[in-house]
């Protein structure tokens, strides 16, 4: 697989616009869910027993994707003190670029895709 090429000062600042985008959107998301995550009240004269298992079933949906987007969070914020360093674009694992494509569509990639792959078989 032949290397990829090193971002342009262009592309870096799109990157970095859409990371700025992106972080935005995530805080705003858990601010939202928080209300989702709070305990299912037991008063059954408010719901009976069946309207609380599928409040609860929902409330497990929330926190499973109140949990992905906080992890999410993380990588992003992860890829903007990268910025700082000068090392963003660059791949943890083997220091070589990562694709502009890749970054384009993930840009809190920590990884070329070559080695997340390997990561991802472990």
């Amino acid at each position: 697989m032949p290397a990829e090429a090193e971002l342009t000062s262009a592309e870096i600042k799109e990157l970095f616009d859409l990371l700025l985008s992106k972080r935005e959107m995530l805080e705003s998301q858990l601010s939202k869910s928080r209300d989702a995550l709070k305990p299912v009240a037991l008063d059954q004269t408010l719901q009976g027993r069946v309207s609380r298992m599928d409040a609860m079933q929902q409330q497990g949906v929330a926190a499973s994707a109140h949990k992905h987007t906080s992890t999410t969070l993380q990588k992003v914020a992860s890829a903007l003190k990268h910025f700082e360093t000068q090392e963003f674009g660059y791949c943890g694992k083997c220091e070589e670029p990562i694709g502009y494509g890749r970054l384009k569509a993930q840009p809190e990639s920590a990884f070329c895709l070559s080695c997340q792959s390997s990561l991802d078989n472990q």
